[in-house]
Parts: C-alpha cells; sequence; structure tokens
C-alpha cells in the first residue's frame, strides 16, 4: 500500500435484534484523492454473497482492494457479515431456520440502520454494493424494507433472474429438498484441500481464472469461505426452477421493475456461477432511469466470477468505474 492514501479500517458490531450480532468494518483513507468536488459523499455498505464473507472486500494480491479503492476514491467504505458470516456472533440466534427472506430484511435492514448512525458523512442516505448473492439480498432489501434510506445501487456479478444457468450449477442445485436436506460443514478446510488441485483444471476457470488473477496468495484468499446455510441451497435451488426468487409473496424480480434507485450492474462475461445472460438480468428488469451496464472480460484477459475482485485489472476495470459511477450516477453500456 502507498503511504499517501493509508487506510484506517475499524470494526464494529450491531445487534440485528434476531439473536445476532452483526460485524461491520469501515475503512477510510488518511488522504484521499476523489472524483468531481471533496463534498462528503453517502457512506457505501458492501454486501456479501452465498458461502462467504466481508474478508475479499479488503483483500487483493497485488494491488488496492475494492474497499481501499473507493476509500481511496473519498468514499466512507463499510462492509458486513451477516449471521453465520467472519466476525458476527449469535447472542442466542440459531444457525438454522433462517434464510433469503432474514438477511434481506432483518439483517441488512440492521446494517444500513447502524452505517447511517454511525457515518461521518452526515449523509441520510447509504449507498449499496451488492457481491454475488449479495446482489440479490440487496435488490429484496430495497423491495420489502426501506428503501428511502437507500441511494444508489450497484450489483456485482448477481443473479435477479435465471436466465442462463451453468450445468454444473444446475446440477448441484437439482432439488430443492435434497439441497436443503443436507448439512456443509467444513467447506473452508475443504476448499484448501482442493484449491490446488483445482487451479491446474479448466473447471475452476468458471470461478476464477489462473491467467487474470494472481494466485500465489491463494491461502489467504479462502478466509473468505464460510459454510453455505442449508436453507438457503434449498431457496436457491427453487428459485433455479422458477427463474425469478419469491419472498414474503413478492416476485422480487418484477418488484424490481418498480424500482428507481440508480443501478450500476458489473458483468463479468466468463462467469460460470452467475452467467453474465443472469447477471445482466438487475440491469434488465430495474425501473431506475439512471442505470448503467459495465461488462468485463474477453479473451486474452477472462473476468469470471471472483475475478471481479481479485484479478491484476480489477482496479483499472472494476473498481475505479464504480468509484466514478457512484460519484456521478449516469446511464449507458460499457465493456472493458
Amino acid at each position: 500500500m502507498s503511504t499517501d492514501d493509508a487506510l484506517e479500517i475499524t470494526h464494529e458490531t450491531t445487534p440485528n435484534r434476531d439473536g445476532w450480532m452483526l460485524s461491520l468494518r469501515k475503512t477510510v483513507a488518511r488522504r484521499p484523492r476523489p472524483h468531481g468536488d471533496e463534498a462528503p459523499r453517502r457512506p457505501v455498505l458492501i454486501v456479501p454473497g452465498y458461502g462467504m464473507n466481508s474478508f475479499i472486500f479488503g483483500f487483493h494480491p497485488t494491488g488496492r482492494s475494492l474497499e481501499h479503492h473507493l476509500a481511496w476514491r473519498g468514499f466512507e467504505v463499510w462492509s458486513v457479515d451477516f449471521r453465520a458470516q467472519g466476525r458476527s456472533r449469535s447472542t442466542g440466534g440459531a444457525l438454522t431456520g433462517w434464510g433469503l427472506d432474514e438477511l434481506a430484511t432483518i439483517d441488512t435492514t440492521a446494517a444500513v440502520a447502524h452505517v447511517l448512525d454511525r457515518t461521518d458523512t452526515g449523509a441520510s442516505q447509504v449507498d449499496l454494493i451488492g457481491c454475488s448473492l449479495g446482489t440479490s439480498i440487496m435488490l429484496a432489501h430495497a423491495v420489502l424494507g426501506d428503501r428511502e434510506r437507500l441511494g444508489s445501487l450497484v450489483a456485482f456479478g448477481g443473479p435477479l433472474r435465471w436466465a442462463q444457468v451453468h450445468p454444473l450449477v444446475a446440477l448441484a442445485f437439482r432439488s430443492p429438498w435434497l439441497a436443503a436436506a443436507l448439512p456443509f460443514k467444513g467447506t473452508r478446510r475443504m476448499a484448501e484441500l482442493a484449491l490446488p488441485l483445482l487451479l491446474k483444471t479448466p473447471l475452476m476457470s468458471i470461478y476464477l481464472n489462473p491467467q487474470s488473477s494472481d494466485m500465489s496468495r491463494w491461502r489467504e484468499m479462502i478466509a473468505t469461505v464460510e459454510d453455505p446455510i442449508p436453507q438457503i441451497n434449498g431457496e436457491i435451488a427453487r428459485w433455479i426452477l422458477d427463474r425469478d426468487l419469491t419472498l414474503q409473496g413478492t416476485n422480487i424480480t418484477k418488484a424490481v421493475e418498480g424500482l428507481g434507485n440508480p443501478l450500476l450492474c458489473v458483468v463479468a462475461r466468463q462467469d460460470g456461477i452467475v452467467p453474465a445472460e443472469t447477471a445482466r438480468s438487475p440491469y434488465l428488469h430495474s425501473g431506475a432511469e439512471l442505470k448503467a451496464l459495465l461488462e468485463v472480460g474477453d479473451e486474452k484477459l477472462p473476468h469470471a466470477h471472483a475475478d471481479l475482485f481479485l484479478s491484476r485489472e480489477a482496479e483499472a476495470r472494476v473498481f475505479e468505474p464504480t468509484a466514478e459511477w457512484l460519484a456521478r450516477p449516469t446511464s449507458g453500456i460499457a465493456g472493458v
């Protein structure tokens, strides 16, 4: 890290009022270089996705991480660990019996409230960045929660409508009942054992491309891995079959069509976890007047799911366009 944009990182906690103490990480730069004027911007809250915690948002093997870059560009950046993720801890809450609804309407609500209560910006709204399944949680929160507290929304490689499903993902989630019935334990340890072998096979490319991302620090990267939640597995399986997610009797895709928050949709063209046609769905269905589509990756430098955060070009191709758009939301289609 260069000395001209040294970071101040603090860890905070907040109760979700459902038996969990959520962990949040705040990142600001001591000497930022913001786009445009230096007036305080809305705080940015990053929402994690499936089987992961917030670690990866503050990590990059060779350059600035997503958190670091946004902070350098003048944003007050927050990341949250939901229940059963990262540093969050149970205060009586169960490890089962909850799913996407609770993450969207309880945990995200608590995180947004904490950020707005603790921000130094004086803002009354927060911008959200949803990563992978965090995109779906973010959009469900915007539909079912208090959208008046939300500013701009950014979707990083996340599904809304499953317009396309990779065959391996379809196989893994072919049965909602089976997906919900199978417990998962020790996933991080399994990743530690399997990753050195997977890196030598083409199978890895649906998630991460060694030709695009430096994998020399893979042992650190797997700190972001968490055990998947069986109920959420079942919900994803049903969602893939139905194509659209339904929570509280609401079709989230159709409801997003009435959502006016400015939206940036970031798509990894070579993604096999959330294929490009599916990752474009937030952009295609958003009712926002200000919405933009950023597509990343080509044959020379392919970008799959995790490359959005880890590739050698992530700062230039993903983080910087995101920071610039958050500073001045616009409409349009781009590809880099």
